[in-house]
């Protein structure tokens, strides 16, 4: 893997990524491979868990993150793509850049010398679907199991579906008509899990999706860059919540995810979140341990 584009990339890498996650989590690899490596942290959107895990992921490896703000770059004022993939490969050993757009990100690992990784575009978004596969086989213990998107079939549903195909666990998004997923990843997630046995669904009814279901995953309704159509989202979606009455008709130990932030009493309840069957905040800390192991692969000597 020279670059994290798309989980297609890391088609022929996803064990070994969670390997290295669990293994740098557990401290049984505890060095400082990347000692004087330095990663530009690009941010056109805001970010809470992206940056913070990258920067203190970097530092724990030995390495140094600088953030690197698009109102502060000449990106900002203009600067062409090309041009600023040129330069910062000069300074840095890597990129991870938040996107408005995915071509963006394409673009600049067309003209970097460096390896780039996608910390978010509104396609996809590869880096919290490694940390959501950790989680899973934290406590579900493997794939074996029904994971079920609730919502938005957004960018975060996207990776997702690459990843439950690279990995043989099903999955059913389900959405209203019109919510759904990007149709070329979809069809790419079904042709891919052809190899791994898994059953790649859209369903409407959210309440047949949930039957026996081992996962519910839910993500906000209304994404960066879709504020002005927020009224009539909350609409649409309004019977996709993951609420307790969801929940109880799922399997008995079935967990609940949420890729955060989080808007309580739109796509999940309160009493959901902090549930006993919450897998929420060891969700969120593993976007530490797997950005750690992503940054490990492409960077140490």
């Amino acid at each position: 893997m020279e670059n994290l584009l798309s989980m297609t990339d890391a088609k022929g890498e996803v064990q070994n990524i969670l390997d290295i996650a669990s293994k740098l989590k557990s401290g049984e690899i505890n060095d400082k491979a990347l000692t004087d490596k330095y990663l530009g942290m690009i941010f056109e959107k805001s970010s809470t868990r992206t940056r913070v895990s990258f920067e203190v992921g970097m530092q724990q490896l030995g390495g140094s993150a600088l953030y690197l703000s698009s109102n502060d770059l000449q990106i900002g004022r203009g600067e062409p793509i090309p041009d600023t993939a040129r330069v910062l490969s000069r300074f840095l050993d890597c990129i991870m850049i938040r996107a408005k757009s995915h071509d963006t990100v394409a673009e600049l690992i067309k003209y970097a010398d460096i390896p780039i990784i996608n910390g978010l575009t509104d396609k996809e978004h590869p880096c919290q679907t490694f940390a959501d596969l950790l989680t899973i086989k934290e406590h579900l213990g493997d794939f074996n199991k029904k994971f079920v998107f609730i919502g938005d079939g957004n960018n975060v549903c996207n990776s997702l579906l690459l990843g439950a195909a690279y990995t043989g666990m099903d999955m059913t998004v389900a959405c209203p008509e019109g919510y759904e997923p990007d149709a070329e990843i979809y069809a790419l997630a079904q042709e891919e899990a052809k190899e791994t046995g898994s059953n790649i669904t859209i369903e409407h009814d959210v309440h047949k999706a949930v039957e026996n279901a081992d996962i519910l995953y839910t993500d906000v309704w209304v994404s960066m860059g879709d504020e002005e159509e927020a009224e009539e989202r909350q609409r649409v979606l309004k019977d996709y919540q993951i609420n307790s009455q969801l929940l109880s008709e799922a399997n008995d130990d079935a967990i609940v995810m949420h890729c955060l932030p989080a808007i309580r009493d739109q796509e999940i309840t309160e009493e959901v979140m902090t549930c006993s069957q919450s897998a929420i905040w060891d969700q969120a800390e593993n976007r530490l341990h797997a950005q750690k192991a992503i940054l490990y692969l492409l960077l140490k000597d």
